[in-house]
């Protein structure tokens, strides 16, 4: 997916990316630069409750699976 910027430096958010993380405009992004790489990741108004109800069921396996997968990727 594609998204242009204008004038302003703005940019738009695709629809199927924004349903698909569950976006809302309460949330914020945060932009990390990575070799010519930009990264882009969202932050939840309240993170504590984001990850509410996530952590049944193995939480732990998930987060450390979630930071390999990150490490592959650099």
């Amino acid at each position: 997916m594609q998204s242009t910027i204008n004038a302003k430096g703005q940019t738009v958010i695709p629809a199927a990316i924004r349903q698909h993380l569950h976006l809302s405009s309460a949330d914020r992004l945060e932009w990390t630069i990575e070799h010519d790489t930009i990264r882009v990741i969202p932050v939840r108004k309240d993170p504590i409750a984001a990850f509410r109800g996530q952590g049944k069921g193995g939480s732990t396996a998930r987060l450390i699976a979630d930071r390999a997968q990150d490490k592959a990727r650099e």
